[in-house]
Protein backbone atom coordinates (compact mmCIF):
# COMPACT_ATOMS: atom_id res chain seq x y z
CA UNK A 1 0.00 0.00 0.00
CA UNK A 2 1.19 3.22 -0.72
CA UNK A 3 2.36 6.30 1.62
CA UNK A 4 1.77 9.88 0.76
CA UNK A 5 2.92 12.65 3.36
CA UNK A 6 3.03 10.00 5.92
CA UNK A 7 -0.23 8.08 5.03
CA UNK A 8 -1.34 5.45 3.59
CA UNK A 9 -3.60 6.41 0.43
CA UNK A 10 -7.00 4.50 -0.38
CA UNK A 11 -9.63 4.90 -2.85
CA UNK A 12 -13.08 7.03 -2.41
CA UNK A 13 -15.77 6.31 -4.83
CA UNK A 14 -19.34 7.80 -5.65
CA UNK A 15 -22.18 6.08 -7.88
CA UNK A 16 -23.86 9.15 -9.56
CA UNK A 17 -27.43 8.22 -9.69
CA UNK A 18 -30.58 10.20 -8.73
CA UNK A 19 -32.68 9.27 -5.29
CA UNK A 20 -35.24 7.48 -7.44
CA UNK A 21 -33.42 5.38 -9.08
CA UNK A 22 -32.07 3.08 -6.32
CA UNK A 23 -32.72 -0.89 -6.33
CA UNK A 24 -34.57 -0.51 -3.95
CA UNK A 25 -37.31 1.47 -4.92
CA UNK A 26 -37.31 -0.03 -8.98
CA UNK A 27 -40.47 -1.33 -10.62
CA UNK A 28 -41.04 -1.69 -13.94
CA UNK A 29 -43.84 0.97 -13.69
CA UNK A 30 -41.64 3.43 -11.64
CA UNK A 31 -38.98 3.26 -14.21
CA UNK A 32 -41.51 4.61 -16.93
CA UNK A 33 -41.50 7.90 -14.92
CA UNK A 34 -38.05 8.74 -13.90
CA UNK A 35 -38.48 11.64 -16.19
CA UNK A 36 -40.92 12.97 -13.95
CA UNK A 37 -39.61 13.00 -10.63
CA UNK A 38 -37.55 15.99 -9.32
CA UNK A 39 -33.77 15.62 -10.12
CA UNK A 40 -31.52 16.32 -7.65
CA UNK A 41 -28.58 14.65 -8.88
CA UNK A 42 -26.69 17.67 -10.29
CA UNK A 43 -26.88 19.72 -7.20
CA UNK A 44 -26.14 16.92 -4.93
CA UNK A 45 -23.18 16.09 -7.11
CA UNK A 46 -21.59 19.42 -7.43
CA UNK A 47 -21.72 20.07 -3.30
CA UNK A 48 -19.85 16.89 -2.93
CA UNK A 49 -17.33 18.22 -5.18
CA UNK A 50 -17.08 21.39 -3.18
CA UNK A 51 -16.48 19.11 0.25
CA UNK A 52 -13.78 17.15 -1.51
CA UNK A 53 -12.29 20.42 -3.00
CA UNK A 54 -12.22 21.80 0.37
CA UNK A 55 -10.40 18.84 1.47
CA UNK A 56 -7.76 18.58 -1.62
CA UNK A 57 -9.15 15.27 -2.05
CA UNK A 58 -9.83 13.68 -5.55
CA UNK A 59 -12.74 10.47 -6.29
CA UNK A 60 -13.74 8.03 -8.89
CA UNK A 61 -17.12 8.89 -9.78
CA UNK A 62 -19.46 5.88 -11.63
CA UNK A 63 -21.76 7.82 -13.72
CA UNK A 64 -24.94 6.61 -14.85
CA UNK A 65 -24.93 7.06 -18.74
CA UNK A 66 -28.83 7.84 -18.16
CA UNK A 67 -27.09 10.65 -16.03
CA UNK A 68 -24.27 11.99 -18.23
CA UNK A 69 -26.51 12.29 -20.84
CA UNK A 70 -29.09 14.32 -18.96
CA UNK A 71 -26.36 16.46 -17.35
CA UNK A 72 -23.43 16.58 -19.69
CA UNK A 73 -22.04 19.52 -17.90
CA UNK A 74 -21.77 18.18 -14.87
CA UNK A 75 -19.62 15.59 -16.10
CA UNK A 76 -17.17 17.44 -17.13
CA UNK A 77 -17.28 19.40 -14.31
CA UNK A 78 -16.08 16.37 -12.46
CA UNK A 79 -13.39 16.27 -15.17
CA UNK A 80 -12.50 19.38 -14.54
CA UNK A 81 -11.87 19.32 -10.93
CA UNK A 82 -9.57 16.42 -11.41
CA UNK A 83 -11.81 13.46 -10.69
CA UNK A 84 -12.16 10.22 -12.29
CA UNK A 85 -14.98 9.23 -14.74
CA UNK A 86 -15.92 5.83 -14.71
CA UNK A 87 -18.96 3.93 -15.58
CA UNK A 88 -22.22 2.78 -13.44
CA UNK A 89 -23.86 1.26 -16.54
CA UNK A 90 -26.58 2.89 -18.52
CA UNK A 91 -30.07 2.43 -16.91
CA UNK A 92 -29.50 0.99 -13.12
CA UNK A 93 -30.61 -2.85 -13.84
CA UNK A 94 -29.21 -5.44 -11.93
CA UNK A 95 -26.99 -7.61 -13.92
CA UNK A 96 -29.50 -10.37 -12.85
CA UNK A 97 -32.18 -9.26 -14.31
CA UNK A 98 -30.30 -9.01 -17.58
CA UNK A 99 -29.51 -11.51 -20.30
CA UNK A 100 -25.03 -10.95 -21.59
CA UNK A 101 -26.74 -9.65 -24.48
CA UNK A 102 -28.74 -7.12 -22.43
CA UNK A 103 -26.09 -6.65 -20.27
CA UNK A 104 -23.48 -5.95 -23.49
CA UNK A 105 -25.44 -3.34 -24.80
CA UNK A 106 -26.08 -1.93 -21.40
CA UNK A 107 -22.33 -1.51 -20.93
CA UNK A 108 -21.19 -0.42 -24.43
CA UNK A 109 -24.03 2.52 -24.61
CA UNK A 110 -22.73 3.85 -21.26
CA UNK A 111 -18.93 3.57 -21.92
CA UNK A 112 -19.69 5.44 -25.21
CA UNK A 113 -21.92 8.43 -23.72
CA UNK A 114 -19.50 8.92 -21.17
CA UNK A 115 -16.81 9.04 -23.40
CA UNK A 116 -18.01 11.14 -25.67
CA UNK A 117 -19.34 13.30 -22.94
CA UNK A 118 -15.64 13.69 -21.37
CA UNK A 119 -13.60 13.45 -23.89
CA UNK A 120 -11.34 10.78 -22.01
CA UNK A 121 -11.04 6.69 -22.30
CA UNK A 122 -13.56 4.90 -19.80
CA UNK A 123 -11.16 2.33 -17.51
CA UNK A 124 -13.59 1.44 -14.37
CA UNK A 125 -17.26 -0.05 -14.08
CA UNK A 126 -19.39 -0.74 -10.95
CA UNK A 127 -22.76 -2.86 -11.34
CA UNK A 128 -25.62 -1.02 -9.80
CA UNK A 129 -26.07 -2.55 -6.51
CA UNK A 130 -22.70 -4.88 -6.94
CA UNK A 131 -24.96 -7.36 -9.02
CA UNK A 132 -22.28 -9.37 -10.15
CA UNK A 133 -23.03 -12.05 -7.72
CA UNK A 134 -22.99 -16.27 -7.95
CA UNK A 135 -24.62 -16.64 -11.42
CA UNK A 136 -23.81 -13.50 -13.57
CA UNK A 137 -19.69 -14.07 -13.34
CA UNK A 138 -20.07 -14.05 -16.92
CA UNK A 139 -20.12 -10.42 -16.89
CA UNK A 140 -16.39 -10.31 -16.56
CA UNK A 141 -15.56 -11.43 -19.49
CA UNK A 142 -17.79 -8.96 -21.14
CA UNK A 143 -16.61 -6.07 -19.42
CA UNK A 144 -13.20 -7.21 -20.42
CA UNK A 145 -14.28 -7.78 -24.19
CA UNK A 146 -15.72 -3.97 -23.68
CA UNK A 147 -12.47 -2.43 -22.96
CA UNK A 148 -12.76 -2.26 -19.18
CA UNK A 149 -9.69 -2.40 -16.98
CA UNK A 150 -11.01 -2.44 -13.66
CA UNK A 151 -14.05 -3.90 -11.88
CA UNK A 152 -15.85 -2.46 -8.44
CA UNK A 153 -18.75 -4.75 -8.35
CA UNK A 154 -18.15 -7.91 -6.29
CA UNK A 155 -18.90 -7.06 -2.82
CA UNK A 156 -17.11 -9.97 -0.50
CA UNK A 157 -19.92 -9.88 2.10
CA UNK A 158 -23.05 -11.99 2.84
CA UNK A 159 -26.40 -9.88 2.25
CA UNK A 160 -29.77 -10.84 0.54
CA UNK A 161 -29.45 -8.37 -2.33
CA UNK A 162 -25.81 -8.73 -3.41
CA UNK A 163 -22.44 -10.23 -2.23
CA UNK A 164 -20.37 -13.06 -3.22
CA UNK A 165 -18.93 -13.91 0.45
CA UNK A 166 -15.86 -16.18 -0.72
CA UNK A 167 -14.63 -13.76 -2.58
CA UNK A 168 -10.97 -12.45 -2.32
CA UNK A 169 -11.73 -9.51 -0.07
CA UNK A 170 -8.81 -7.07 -1.47
CA UNK A 171 -7.72 -5.42 -4.73
CA UNK A 172 -6.37 -8.43 -7.14
CA UNK A 173 -6.46 -9.54 -10.86
CA UNK A 174 -9.36 -11.94 -12.17
CA UNK A 175 -8.85 -13.68 -15.07
CA UNK A 176 -11.70 -15.23 -17.40
CA UNK A 177 -11.48 -16.52 -21.11
CA UNK A 178 -11.37 -13.03 -22.45
CA UNK A 179 -8.37 -12.28 -20.55
CA UNK A 180 -7.54 -10.05 -16.68
CA UNK A 181 -8.74 -7.58 -15.15
CA UNK A 182 -8.24 -5.77 -11.68
CA UNK A 183 -10.98 -6.12 -9.26
CA UNK A 184 -11.34 -3.36 -7.05
CA UNK A 185 -13.82 -4.48 -4.31
CA UNK A 186 -15.73 -2.45 -1.41
CA UNK A 187 -13.69 -2.61 1.95
CA UNK A 188 -14.85 -5.25 4.58
CA UNK A 189 -13.63 -5.79 8.30
CA UNK A 190 -13.09 -9.28 10.22
CA UNK A 191 -14.54 -9.22 13.37
CA UNK A 192 -14.94 -12.25 15.37
CA UNK A 193 -14.45 -14.42 12.55
CA UNK A 194 -16.93 -12.55 10.83
CA UNK A 195 -16.27 -10.58 7.68
CA UNK A 196 -18.30 -7.35 8.19
CA UNK A 197 -18.82 -4.44 5.02
CA UNK A 198 -17.34 -1.08 6.23
CA UNK A 199 -16.73 0.76 2.49
CA UNK A 200 -19.52 2.73 2.88
CA UNK A 201 -23.05 3.87 1.85
CA UNK A 202 -25.83 2.51 4.06
CA UNK A 203 -23.12 1.14 6.38
CA UNK A 204 -21.41 4.31 6.44
CA UNK A 205 -24.73 6.02 7.92
CA UNK A 206 -25.52 2.66 10.27
CA UNK A 207 -22.38 2.42 12.35
CA UNK A 208 -21.10 5.28 14.92
CA UNK A 209 -18.68 7.54 13.19
CA UNK A 210 -15.91 6.32 16.19
CA UNK A 211 -16.78 2.86 15.47
CA UNK A 212 -16.73 3.19 12.11
CA UNK A 213 -13.14 4.93 12.17
CA UNK A 214 -11.61 1.84 14.47
CA UNK A 215 -12.76 -0.61 11.65
CA UNK A 216 -11.40 1.21 9.11
CA UNK A 217 -8.16 2.04 11.27
CA UNK A 218 -7.78 -1.90 11.26
CA UNK A 219 -8.23 -2.65 7.90
CA UNK A 220 -5.75 -0.20 7.11
CA UNK A 221 -2.93 -1.70 9.37
CA UNK A 222 -3.32 -5.20 7.02
CA UNK A 223 -1.34 -3.07 4.48
CA UNK A 224 -4.22 -3.12 1.55
CA UNK A 225 -5.91 0.09 0.44
CA UNK A 226 -9.85 0.78 1.57
CA UNK A 227 -12.21 1.48 -1.11
CA UNK A 228 -15.20 3.37 0.13
CA UNK A 229 -18.41 4.16 -1.66
CA UNK A 230 -20.69 6.98 -1.36
CA UNK A 231 -24.02 8.27 -3.47
CA UNK A 232 -24.57 11.89 -3.83
CA UNK A 233 -28.01 11.58 -2.60
CA UNK A 234 -26.59 10.34 0.43
CA UNK A 235 -25.44 13.94 1.37
CA UNK A 236 -29.53 15.05 0.35
CA UNK A 237 -31.46 14.67 3.41
CA UNK A 238 -34.49 17.04 1.91
CA UNK A 239 -34.70 14.81 -0.79
CA UNK A 240 -38.71 13.91 -2.01
CA UNK A 241 -39.63 10.63 -0.04
CA UNK A 242 -40.38 7.43 -2.20
CA UNK A 243 -42.97 4.83 -1.33
CA UNK A 244 -41.34 1.41 -0.67
CA UNK A 245 -41.25 -1.66 1.88
CA UNK A 246 -40.35 -0.64 5.75
CA UNK A 247 -36.82 -2.00 5.03
CA UNK A 248 -35.87 0.03 1.64
CA UNK A 249 -37.24 3.00 3.27
CA UNK A 250 -35.17 2.23 6.55
CA UNK A 251 -31.97 1.58 4.65
CA UNK A 252 -32.12 4.61 2.17
CA UNK A 253 -33.02 7.53 4.54
CA UNK A 254 -31.36 6.44 7.67
CA UNK A 255 -29.01 8.96 9.16
CA UNK A 256 -29.35 11.24 5.68
CA UNK A 257 -28.71 14.23 8.00
CA UNK A 258 -25.07 12.81 9.47
CA UNK A 259 -23.32 12.11 6.16
CA UNK A 260 -21.99 15.50 5.44
CA UNK A 261 -20.34 15.66 8.84
CA UNK A 262 -19.26 12.15 8.69
CA UNK A 263 -17.50 12.09 4.98
CA UNK A 264 -15.71 15.83 6.17
CA UNK A 265 -14.58 13.51 9.12
CA UNK A 266 -13.34 10.61 6.91
CA UNK A 267 -11.68 12.90 4.74
CA UNK A 268 -10.14 14.54 7.47
CA UNK A 269 -8.62 11.04 8.69
CA UNK A 270 -7.82 9.25 5.97
CA UNK A 271 -6.15 10.03 2.76
CA UNK A 272 -7.57 8.85 -0.53
CA UNK A 273 -7.53 9.63 -4.04
CA UNK A 274 -9.39 7.91 -7.27
CA UNK A 275 -9.28 4.28 -8.39
CA UNK A 276 -7.18 4.52 -11.04
CA UNK A 277 -4.52 6.69 -9.30
CA UNK A 278 -3.95 4.03 -6.47
CA UNK A 279 -4.10 0.99 -9.22
CA UNK A 280 -1.15 3.04 -10.80
CA UNK A 281 0.78 3.95 -7.07
CA UNK A 282 0.69 0.44 -5.88
CA UNK A 283 1.21 -2.15 -9.88
CA UNK A 284 2.69 1.28 -11.80
CA UNK A 285 0.96 -1.21 -14.55
CA UNK A 286 -2.00 -0.12 -14.29
CA UNK A 287 -3.23 0.00 -18.48
CA UNK A 288 -0.96 -3.13 -19.43
CA UNK A 289 -2.66 -5.85 -17.39
CA UNK A 290 -0.96 -8.26 -19.97
CA UNK A 291 2.59 -7.59 -18.13
CA UNK A 292 1.32 -7.85 -14.26
CA UNK A 293 2.69 -10.90 -12.51
CA UNK A 294 0.39 -13.85 -11.57
CA UNK A 295 0.91 -13.14 -7.83
CA UNK A 296 -2.05 -10.54 -7.92
CA UNK A 297 -4.37 -13.27 -9.53
CA UNK A 298 -7.51 -14.76 -8.95
CA UNK A 299 -9.54 -17.16 -11.15
CA UNK A 300 -13.30 -17.06 -11.46
CA UNK A 301 -13.45 -20.37 -13.36
CA UNK A 302 -15.24 -21.51 -10.46
CA UNK A 303 -16.99 -19.15 -7.89
CA UNK A 304 -15.47 -20.95 -4.96
CA UNK A 305 -11.90 -20.33 -5.92
CA UNK A 306 -11.92 -16.97 -5.76
CA UNK A 307 -10.83 -16.92 -2.09
CA UNK A 308 -8.63 -19.85 -2.49
CA UNK A 309 -5.76 -18.84 -5.06
CA UNK A 310 -3.34 -17.88 -2.15
CA UNK A 311 -5.54 -14.30 -1.39
CA UNK A 312 -3.74 -11.83 -4.37
CA UNK A 313 -2.72 -8.98 -2.62
CA UNK A 314 -0.99 -5.72 -3.65
CA UNK A 315 2.59 -5.75 -2.61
Amino acid sequence: MSVVGGKPMHCLSFDVEEHFQVSAFWSEARRQQWDKYESRVENNTRKLVELLDQHGTKATFFVLGWVAERYPGLVKALVAHGHEIASHGYGHELITDQTPEMFRADVRRAKRVIEDICGKRVYGYRAPSFSITKGTEWAISILIEEGHLYDSSIFPVLHDRYGMPNATPTIHLLRSEAGRIWEVPPSTANFLGARLPVAGGGYFRLYPYPLLRAMLKRSERSGHPLVMYLHPWELDPDQPKMEGSWLSRFRHYLNLHKTHGRLSSLLDDFRFDTIQTILELNTGTFSNIDTVSPHYEASLARTEMIASCGKPSLP
